[in-house]
């Protein structure tokens, strides 16, 4: 049986990764379920400083390594096993080690461009943006950005004014008309979640 593939898109801190989990707890008494993060597929920097990593921009489609996470998307996808990166976002490059990744029932693949690119998008099953208000998305992005990943206050404000915002109005935003399922409110929208979960039920069980 070939695996469920949902898009979880989204804004930056919008509440992907919260309903990502989610889904995760509530099918794993029935299927196996994987959650693959998109940031894990950004682009190798080790040939830069860590001073040229900082000025790099990460909310821009060219930073993802597309072309291996669509090649691992499809290989999950007819049954492969892969071997997946892993980036290390105190050193902003990719870490050394690579985490075995077996087929599963669900694979949940959620980032910010999930929905940008078409030959993604269209590995897909169910299609998710999780809609958040920009003040919410700047707040958790930066208790996040400095109390899990080492960032400086000024640090996390200057890249948002700089690109973060200016790449969601350009690339994440326009990317919702191609969700079949909107969430607002992320993870504390306990309707959108249910009929979100209820959909993917029906489809698992047609197969």
């Amino acid at each position: 049986m070939k695996p469920i593939i949902i898009g979880i898109a989204g804004g930056s801190a919008s509440g992907k990764t919260s309903i990502a989990r989610i889904l995760k707890e509530h099918f794993i008494d029935t299927k196996s379920v994987y959650i693959v993060k998109m940031d894990d597929y950004y682009k190798d920097q080790s040939h830069l400083s860590l001073e040229e990593r900082y000025e790099m921009n990460y909310d821009h489609p060219f930073a993802f390594d597309m072309d291996l996470l669509i090649e691992d998307i499809k290989s999950l996808k007819n049954g492969e096993s892969i071997d997946k990166p892993v980036y290390d976002f105190i050193q902003h490059t990719r870490s050394d080690y690579r985490e075995h990744v077996d087929p599963t029932d669900v694979l949940v693949l959620e980032g910010l461009m999930t929905l940008e690119n078409e030959e993604l998008r269209d590995l897909l099953d169910i299609r998710v943006f999780v809609d958040a208000p920009a003040d919410v998305r700047f707040i958790r992005r930066l208790l996040r950005d400095v109390n899990k990943r080492g960032r400086s206050m000024d640090h996390v404000v200057e890249q948002y004014l700089t690109t973060v915002r200016i790449m969601h109005d350009q690339f994440v935003e326009p990317s919702k008309r191609y969700a079949d399922i909107i969430i607002p409110e992320g993870a504390h929208n306990d309707v959108a979640i249910d009929l979100l979960t209820t959909k993917i039920s029906s489809i698992i069980n047609k197969v």
